[in-house]
């Protein structure tokens, strides 16, 4: 297990939502920024209220998580080349229902940045996967570390969590980092016309739990 260093919670302020895209629905949650993260980047983590529960006591046992990196595309302006806004916001509806936390990391690209992942999307459009349009640029398949994930985790309190992700690498670096996964629940499979290579991608080349069966066509 690898040594984390502490952070700290640094404001805590209530958030009411109303998202676009999200079919009306509208939630509260307690917007937590921190001190200390170990890359220095302004993740923010929203903890959602449980059934009859303040957002503090939601976090009493093993809450459920998800750890969402940032996509500018997906999140906001709804692109269709991958499924990160549809993740998101069945995150949202699934931790507004039962409560949890969301850590929204800065990881835009898989953690290469946004001009980074455009001209990844060029290259995707002359026929490379999403990992291998990565690695043409000299960069990482996906450059994630997580570390700063269970450091927010820690300074709230939370060390054992359930685990929202299809990704089985969010898992075993949280493990590798002294956060008990007692288990990974699956989001659903947002396929569309535009990112079923991508899909794939992550089925094949990373072990994303995505039933490939579903992604036929």
């Amino acid at each position: 297990m690898n040594e984390v260093r502490a952070a700290t919670v640094r404001s805590r302020v209530r958030v009411p939502l109303q998202l676009a895209g999200f079919d009306g629905m509208t939630a509260e949650a307690d917007a937590v920024t921190f001190s200390g993260l170990i890359d220095g980047a302004e993740h923010v983590a929203f903890v959602f209220d449980g059934p009859g529960l303040p957002g503090a006591a939601s976090l009493v046992g093993t809450p459920l998580v998800r750890l969402h990196s940032e996509c500018l595309t997906g999140d906001v302006f709804g692109s269709a080349r991958c499924d990160c806004g549809p993740q998101l916001r069945e995150a949202v509806t699934r931790l507004s229902r039962d409560g949890g936390i969301l850590l929204y990391l800065r990881q835009e690209g898989r953690g290469i940045g946004l001009y980074n992942k455009l001209d990844a999307y060029a290259l995707q459009d002359q026929g490379l996967d999403t990992y291998a349009a990565n690695a043409a640029l000299g960069l990482p398949e996906d450059g994630r570390d997580y570390t700063a994930a269970a450091q927010m985790l820690a300074a709230l309190g939370v060390t054992a969590i359930d685990l929202l992700s299809n990704n089985p690498d969010k898992a075993r670096q949280l493990r590798d980092l002294g956060i008990a996964v007692r288990r990974s629940r699956p989001t659903g499979v947002y396929a569309t016309a535009s990112n079923l290579r991508y899909l794939r991608a992550k089925a094949t080349r990373t072990g994303h739990t995505l039933a490939l069966a579903s992604l036929a066509g």
